[in-house]
């Protein structure tokens, strides 16, 4: 299937080579050239635009933020061409998505929100989980390529920013797990027990799982660079998620302290650092204690 694929980060440039390596033809466009010049090596054609890109009857696009994708899609590279399905698969508010989903139906064209569960590792893999939402023959349209870049597709409605309310919702608990367990190593430390130890204890009794298993590794070992999620993305999901309670009068506490907790850490220039070491961490800082 020819596809156009818009954004090649490090989440975008793994899913595009998935699909290139299971026979998709791929025009990708990226806005620094490098990320594009090496899925060329691959077999992938480079647009000079991004409304190049967009000429493809499935369009893909992965881009970091709601002003990446307002400047990159809205701006530049609609209209698209009538029948295209769009497959959005950034973390951006679920105004800008109804945006998005009303522009392009207006354009005749489909519009999926589709954000991931995963890091780039995964992603290469093929093992990311993705959370989706859209018309559903328009998801069904675009199946067979999810299936190429991920494990399950977990549909959420036929309003595709259902699948951002999700995915804010799922960072959202991602990231009070985390300043859980940034809190207990800093009460733990000051008894003189070792992260690494009560994280092995975490992972394999109360919370099996990837999440206190890696992120418990990754804090103990203070290990925030090469930063598979920046902390400034971080810091932008968790202000998604307050933004979008606070339309819905939904209380969120714990969310303001993460804001106020990854906001202190930007403000000290750790914000292209691991978001997960960054926000572990913080509770260390607040208790006067070494982050090695």
């Amino acid at each position: 299937m020819n596809i156009g694929f818009i954004g090649l980060g490090n989440m975008g440039g793994a899913i595009a080579a998935r699909l290139i390596a299971a026979g998709h033809a791929l025009t990708v466009w990226n806005r620094s050239p490098e990320p594009a010049r090496r899925l060329a090596e691959r077999g992938a054609s480079v647009a000079a635009t991004a409304r190049e890109a967009c000429a493809a009857p499935v369009v893909f696009s992965i881009l970091s933020d709601d002003r990446a994708v307002r400047e990159v899609l809205l701006e530049a590279a609609l209209p698209a061409r009538p029948g295209t399905v769009h497959v959005n698969m950034a973390t951006i508010s679920p105004e800008l998505s109804d945006e998005l989903a009303a522009r392009l139906a207006d354009q005749g064209c489909g519009y999926i929100a589709a954000p991931v569960l995963g890091r780039p590792d995964v992603a290469a893999a093929g093992k990311l989980n993705i959370v989706a939402a859209g018309a559903t023959a328009d998801l069904d349209r675009v199946q067979p390529l999810l299936d190429v870049i991920g494990q399950k597709t977990w549909r959420f409605g036929e309003r595709a920013a259902q699948a951002n309310v999700v995915k804010l919702a799922m960072n959202f608990m991602l990231a009070a797990a985390i300043e859980s367990m940034g809190e207990a190593a800093a009460l733990g430390s000051g008894y003189g027990i070792e992260p690494a130890a009560l994280f092995a204890l975490v992972s394999q009794t109360f919370f099996p799982g990837p999440v206190y298993q890696g992120y418990g590794g990754l804090i103990a070992a203070a290990r925030d660079e090469p930063a598979g999620f920046k902390a400034r993305l971080g810091l932008k999901d968790v202000r998604l998620a307050l933004a979008a309670a606070e339309a819905v009068n939904a209380p969120m506490p714990f969310a303001s302290v993460m804001r106020d907790a990854m906001l202190e850490a930007l403000a000290h220039g750790q914000g292209e650092k691991e978001f997960g070491v960054v926000l572990g961490r913080s509770a260390m800082h607040r208790a006067g204690r070494s982050s090695r």
